[in-house]
């Protein structure tokens, strides 16, 4: 029997996806800035009701990217209970990761917390719509302009989720997405930079290709492109076949968030029933079901739900668990200051996600929810 894994890739039909590549072998253009790509980018910027998109190879680069054309220097304040990504690359750029505490209903980064450490160091607030939950976007707003901040929100959950019916992209200075094959838009590996700022949005387009930008030039080149490095860039460029599976997955997406979303509800009815479970708490007017995030009361409970499951066949995970604040590089090479972290820490010891994708049966579900009931009554 195959396992049930927490998230299934998303794929569209094979003949779908064959007869759109047959294309490339006609053109043998697969790389820099192809049609699909260009075609990708436009679609999605209408898709998701954004001014600039630019896509990329991966949405580690796209945290990357935005750091570095921000010019971000010293401390960038950000939460612990994310993928290791958030974290990473804020280091990676050579910036100083501070760590402020989530709120314990929607598991987001507290504002409050936030501005209690903001020191003269301070250059960028990086905020994680944690499992596409979107942020307390109004105060962190605010305090970022009361101390005059860069505002970057971590997106990688949150395609196509909306706060008052207002795509959560346009927030911020800018915001990150990742299309890798676990998401509920994917391109198989991918990630994009969204920003209302036009500046930002060409300097990104630029570094994702080595720091090259095409003009044309006047005179007896007239309509032929030139090239010129303008910045130090890196390659993080989507090749076509990348590109030809998010224009595929974009056409059916709707209709599996509908599935998602059918699936979710049923969790959340017959979890709650048990009233010992906490949920999340969902600010989203339209929500991407991306996850199916269950906390428990303590690590011993979650735990013992976690072999009950895999015994049976159920492989859920502990998202997120351990919070970044405790990898061993962190402590060891970049952090010694003891943050309050006690929501974090509570719900990070508790966090348990449950399987959820487009085509988990109504039955799955049922049986995932029986022995997790089982187990409880037994606790």
């Amino acid at each position: 029997m195959q396992p049930i894994n927490v998230v299934k890739t998303d794929l569209p039909s094979y003949k779908t996806y064959i007869t759109l590549i047959k294309k490339l072998w006609k053109t043998h253009w697969i790389t820099n800035n192809g049609e699909y790509l260009q075609e990708l980018e436009k679609k999605l910027r209408t898709f998701l009701k954004v001014k600039y998109i630019i896509v990329l190879s991966n949405g580690t680069l796209a945290l990357q990217l935005q750091m570095k054309m921000l010019n971000l220097s010293g401390e960038v304040i950000t939460t612990p209970f994310t993928f290791a990504a958030t974290t990473t690359s804020i280091i990676w750029e050579g910036l100083t990761p501070v760590f402020a505490d989530i709120d314990s209903e929607t598991y987001n980064i507290d504002p409050d917390q936030v501005e209690k450490l903001i020191t003269p160091q301070t250059s960028a607030i990086l905020a994680v719509h944690v499992f596409g939950n979107p942020c307390n976007l109004e105060k962190l707003k605010s305090i970022s302009m009361k101390y005059n901040l860069k505002l970057i929100y971590d997106a990688a959950h949150a395609f196509g989720v909306e706060y008052k019916n207002k795509s959560v992209l346009k927030y911020g200075d800018i915001s990150t997405l990742s299309f890798h094959a676990t998401k509920t838009f994917h391109t198989i590996e991918g990630g994009a930079v969204v920003t209302n700022n036009r500046k930002i949005a060409n300097k990104i387009k630029a570094a994702r290709n080595f720091g090259i930008i095409e003009f044309k030039k006047r005179g007896i080149d007239l309509g032929k492109k030139k090239s010129k490095v303008v910045l130090p860039g890196i390659n993080a460029k989507m090749n076509e076949f990348q590109a030809a599976m998010g224009l595929c997955n974009l056409e059916t997406l709707e209709e599996r968030r509908i599935r998602r979303k059918r699936i979710y509800e049923l969790y959340s009815k017959r979890l709650a029933e048990t009233k010992v479970i906490g949920l999340q708490k969902i600010t989203a007017s339209k929500y991407n079901y991306s996850y199916m995030p269950v906390c428990f009361k303590t690590k011993e409970i979650r735990d013992a739900v976690v072999n009950a499951l895999t015994r049976d066949g159920i492989i859920p995970r502990k998202y997120f668990f351990p919070l970044t604040t405790e990898f061993d590089f962190i402590k060891k090479q970049h952090l010694t200051k003891k943050y309050k972290l006690n929501n974090a820490i509570k719900i990070a010891n508790g966090i348990l996600c449950l399987p959820i994708y487009s085509t988990l049966s109504i039955k799955i579900v049922n049986r995932v929810v029986n022995i997790i009931c089982s187990t409880l009554d037994k606790s």
